[in-house]
């Protein structure tokens, strides 16, 4: 099955920028999508798969879009 939303919670809540091993490959998450998911702790990221290059190891993704749900009622 691929994967291709993700939250906070699945990469354990990361407070740094950096590249994160996730049960799917390799996730580098920016400060910019800290501050979303700071924000916005439900929020869901669209992955993005990045080219694979020679010193890729396994897949490696970014975050694209992202959907904050409904506000709370």
């Amino acid at each position: 099955m691929r994967v291709n939303k993700i939250t906070w919670d699945k990469i354990g809540r990361g407070t740094e920028p950096g590249r994160y091993r996730c049960f799917f490959g390799f996730l580098t998450v920016t400060q910019e999508d800290i501050d979303v998911w700071s924000r916005y702790p439900e929020a869901t990221f669209t992955l993005i798969a990045r080219l694979p290059t020679e010193e890729s190891v396994g897949e490696d993704y970014l975050l694209g879009s992202f959907d904050i749900g409904s506000p709370p009622q």
